[in-house]
């Protein structure tokens, strides 16, 4: 089966805002890593978006954005990703994420009732990851 992921560690947090009582972590960019069945081979590519918690709460003081994400955990219900976030991604219940950010001892806290992802357009190709 082929997967799609979003790699954490690189990627940007230019801004966590309220919209309404949703909390939106934007990413500007976000690398994402495809991986093909039968394939040892992986690509990478860049796209802008936004993870979305509804009914959300920024739970600590967040750190100066913009900043690389260092990795974290994003989580719904019973499942946590650590370092990544699978696309597609959409649930109701409880959904949370812990990002950290280079430079700052701060954390994206955030919890809520649900979690989307909302990409933009379509991804760009940036390489081939080949196995050493």
């Amino acid at each position: 089966m082929d997967s799609t992921n979003i790699d954490l560690p690189g990627s940007k947090i230019v801004s966590v805002s309220k919209d309404g009582d949703n909390v939106r972590v934007r990413f500007e960019p976000a690398y994402l890593i495809k991986i093909m069945t039968g394939s040892v081979e992986r690509t990478r590519w860049w796209q802008n978006g936004d993870l979305v918690i509804t009914n959300a709460n920024i739970e600590d003081e967040l750190p100066t954005l913009p900043a690389d994400c260092t990795g974290g955990d994003v989580g719904e219900n019973v499942y946590t990703y650590r370092d990544m976030v699978p696309v597609p991604l959409e649930s109701a219940g409880y959904a949370h994420c812990a990002l950290k950010v280079e430079g700052s001892d701060a954390v994206v806290r955030v919890s809520g009732d649900g979690v989307k992802l909302e990409l933009e357009e379509v991804p760009k190709y940036i390489e081939h990851i080949r196995p050493e």
